[in-house]
């Protein structure tokens, strides 16, 4: 019988330390964005310039951006990280600009 009790103790123990591993996991990650959400100044450029309404936008303060020569070696930077090396092309003014006029859009 003391190996009964000791055996049952033993998978007592291992389901409560189960329950407690289970408990202290890591949630999984929330779900991504839908995607119909609109980019942001926040986003790469090419997403930007995937969507028409941002692009148009982003036309409107940087004329040519999206048929830029350059465009693969920045595409997959923001406007902010864009802004030290773009010689003044990009600066503060032109991303607030541009995010104001993002964020009055209308819904997706």
């Amino acid at each position: 019988m003391p190996k009964l009790a000791a055996a049952l103790a033993s998978i007592a123990l291992a389901a409560v330390a189960g329950t407690a591993l289970a408990q202290t996991q890591t949630p999984p990650p929330a779900a991504p964005a839908p995607a119909t959400a609109r980019p942001t100044i926040a986003s790469p450029i090419k997403d930007l310039i995937a969507n028409s309404q941002t692009r148009a936008v982003l036309e409107k303060h940087l004329p040519g951006v999206s048929q830029h020569p350059a465009l693969p070696q920045f595409q997959n930077m923001t406007l902010a990280q864009v802004a030290p090396v773009s010689q003044g092309a990009v600066t503060p003014e032109i991303i607030a600009a541009i995010d104001a006029d993002l964020k009055a859009l209308p819904a997706a």
